[in-house]
């Protein structure tokens, strides 16, 4: 006679496993302790839990201050104001000249080298031979009312001889003479190692309302005659160009022919539990622009000035290359809080777990006892009496399974039944979940450590898998 076919499962069966999948969702669940009497295994634990324990104590608290409150980019001013003369072959030069833009800002710029063109007037002369497509050999090369954004003017169309030598240049109606062809180069930096420069900033850290100068609090004219040093005057921000340029590590005269630019950092890193007097300024000095890069290397600008001789505006076009200082201002302030103080402790205690995860994973997966630890870690727990509508049974059917085989549950492990009622079908309620008989090893090998000698006897009484009651057995 051929077996039953399951009947497939309907929605009566889906809203039960729905029932019991909910129901499972609130259970509790708790850990169970299991000491393992492994020295290997607890040397790996320790040094897990004291490494955490390092990185959170030295570097979390101590190196970042991560118990600190703390606000980055403070609100800054800067004033700069630049002293000295210095001389070039035929004339002396002040502030007023070198210095520029003269307004004293965060940004300005140290006049080192010009290229001077005087004379300039509005009329029509060689282009530079150094504008490209230029050249020519007769008027037929030159394109009159032709415009090149890289020359110096508009094309008249006629193919002239240039300022020096037997090439010819196309002509053009511009400022002339142009640049390149009667520049004349100056050198400013003789002097300018002695230049001396007031940097006046001053911070503010909205968030603890905290502010500060890097400038004393004096009442005597100590400014006049001081410069900074890191040691005995670290409130005198008065720097001498030449010093600025050997701490960011430059040559001073190769700088100052070709031009370059110069960071100064001012650091205002306060940790705002101690005295104000703790919060100073860190100054620091390096080179901002490429130097290595050929095509780019260096620093000039251009500028003129303008005038009239017999009526006819006339100007002098000045390439000027300089130095050019950059005063950088960042920081951060930190103070004690107790929100980040709580996170970052709940995170330190947290991450000691991190020791349990791993032990459990090499005890688990490396040990040579592994399956003797996994029965010793995992127990299961069974009902005498699976009821039509439990979850596993619901599961099976949906599945189009067959109904999972029942848990033999050792009486011995449980409350015996009423006297008399022996045979009898027992409800659910009579019969408390018993833990399920392990087939897992005696104690000895759960020992990693063999014990010589005879094993001490036990308190507990053996208890026997075979059940004493098969009518009552069987009904399970």
């Amino acid at each position: 006679m051929a077996a039953a076919q399951p009947k497939p499962p309907g929605p009566a069966l889906a809203r039960r496993l729905a029932r019991s999948c909910w129901s499972a969702f609130w259970d509790y669940e708790t850990p169970k302790v299991v000491v393992v009497r492994n020295r290997r295994l607890g040397v790996v634990y320790r040094a897990v839990q004291l490494l955490i324990l390092l990185y959170f104590v030295w570097y979390v608290f101590i190196i970042q201050k991560s118990y600190q409150d703390s606000e980055t980019g403070p609100e800054s001013s800067v004033i700069t104001k630049v002293k000295g003369i210095t001389t070039s072959e035929d004339k002396v030069w002040d502030v007023e000249e070198y210095v520029k833009p003269p307004e004293g800002g965060s940004v300005f710029s140290i006049v080192t080298r010009i290229e001077v063109t005087p004379f300039q007037t509005l009329g029509t002369c060689p282009e530079s031979i150094r504008v490209p497509n230029a050249t020519c050999h007769s008027d037929e090369d030159c394109l009159a009312g032709e415009l090149d954004m890289l020359g110096h003017g508009l094309r008249t169309g006629r193919c002239v001889p240039y300022y020096h030598g037997a090439a010819k240049i196309c002509e053009v109606s511009a400022w002339c003479p142009v640049e390149d062809g009667a520049a004349v180069s100056k050198f400013l930096g003789t002097m300018a190692p002695n230049f001396t420069i007031l940097i006046k900033n001053s911070i503010h850290y909205p968030k603890f309302q905290f502010s500060k100068g890097n400038i004393a609090s004096r009442k005597d004219n100590y400014l006049k005659y001081c410069t900074f040093d890191h040691v005995s005057d670290p409130y005198c921000p008065i720097f001498k160009l030449g010093f600025i340029v050997e701490q960011a590590g430059e040559n001073f005269t190769e700088l100052a022919q070709k031009g370059g630019v110069i960071g100064v950092i001012i650091n205002w890193n306060c940790d705002l539990d101690l005295a104000p007097s703790e919060c100073n300024p860190k100054y620091s000095f390096r080179r901002l622009d490429p130097k290595h890069v050929p095509a780019s290397s260096g620093y000039n600008f251009r500028f003129a000035k303008y005038y009239k001789i017999n009526g006819t505006t006339t100007r002098t076009l000045i390439k000027a290359y300089g130095i050019r200082i950059d005063v950088i201002v960042h920081g951060q302030a930190g103070k004690f809080s107790l929100i980040p103080t709580i996170i970052n402790l709940a995170t330190a205690l947290t991450s000691i777990g991190v020791g349990s995860f791993l032990c459990d994973w090499i005890l688990l997966t490396f040990m040579n006892k592994n399956k003797v630890y996994s029965h010793k870690k995992f127990d299961k727990v069974c009902t005498p009496r699976r009821p039509p509508n439990s979850w596993p049974v619901t599961l099976a059917l949906v599945l189009g399974q067959g109904l999972p085989p029942p848990s033999h549950c050792s009486q011995n492990q449980g409350p015996s039944p009423p006297s008399g009622q022996h045979g009898t079908e027992l409800g659910p309620a009579v019969w408390p979940p018993q833990p399920c008989p392990s087939s897992a090893p005696s104690e000895q090998m759960v020992d990693t450590h063999h014990r010589v000698g005879p094993r001490p006897p036990t308190s507990e009484p053996p208890q026997d898998s075979t059940p004493t009651d098969p009518k009552g057995l069987a009904q399970l």
